[in-house]
């Protein structure tokens, strides 16, 4: 299967207007807040075969908060081939983005690669947050990478690959990346905050399970200056919650 799904936000006498929400089965935008956008699977996925793609572009001026309203789960698919989701981003100058989708889940035998680009201008600010549960409960992961590239007007800031047999054996990656200034963080034996020598902060904790990783993170990803923003201030991930990611 291929898909692609294509979100425009753009500045609109203060508010965030969407200039272009759409997508095709399993990326399907959907409006959930004046600033907000979730998608929906609205099929499987990602499974073996599949090539998806995401594009989102925050204008100058405008916010964005991206979620999934569920977390992903990679699948082999029967001839064994490979699945990839690109994601390409680009945040104008002024322009904020707040990246909080549900964790992937690699099941068993999948070969799964997730390629994200982002591209920030100027004063772009940016949280982006990524999860990885190695295998559902009581399974081993399959073959999965993590392939993150962020660039400051075009010079690189931050590149990340991670693969499943990179962990030690720990059931949970979690990884945050902020621009600005980072709240306290206590580094422990599986977590640490890193200062980047051309702006920003990665942390990066592994654990047993979400809960567990999510202690560390949730701090770092509602940044103290967008709090008056509705979108950003509304509920918190119900994932931690549902019983597929209980299990993972």
């Amino acid at each position: 299967m291929k898909a692609t799904a294509r979100v425009v936000a753009e500045s609109d006498h203060g508010r965030t207007a969407l200039r272009v929400l759409k997508g095709e089965a399993p990326l399907l935008p959907r409006r959930t807040g004046p600033d907000e956008v979730h998608f929906v699977g609205g099929a499987a996925g990602p499974l073996g075969g599949d090539e998806l793609t995401m594009e989102i572009e925050v204008g100058p001026g405008a916010q964005l908060v991206v979620r999934t309203v569920a977390a992903s789960i990679a699948l082999p698919g029967r001839s064994g081939e490979p699945s990839l989701l690109s994601v390409s981003v680009s945040v104008a100058a002024g322009g904020r983005l707040l990246w909080l989708p549900e964790p992937l889940i690699a099941a068993a035998r999948c070969r799964h690669t997730t390629r994200s680009t982002v591209d920030l201008d100027g004063t772009a600010e940016l949280i982006w947050r990524e999860e990885l549960v190695c295998g559902r409960h009581g399974e081993e992961p399959g073959d999965v990478t993590l392939s993150t590239v962020l660039r400051r007007d075009g010079r690189p800031l931050y590149r990340s690959d991670v693969t499943a047999e990179s962990l030690g054996g720990a059931r949970v990656l979690a990884t945050v990346f902020r621009t600005g200034d980072t709240p306290a963080a206590a580094t422990t034996p599986t977590a640490a905050v890193m200062a980047l020598a051309k702006g920003g902060t990665v942390a990066t904790v592994l654990g047993r399970d979400l809960t567990e990783t999510r202690r560390f993170t949730d701090p770092l990803v509602t940044p103290p200056q967008w709090r008056s923003k509705a979108a950003v201030t509304a509920r918190a991930s119900t994932a931690i919650d549902s019983p597929l990611v209980r299990r993972a």
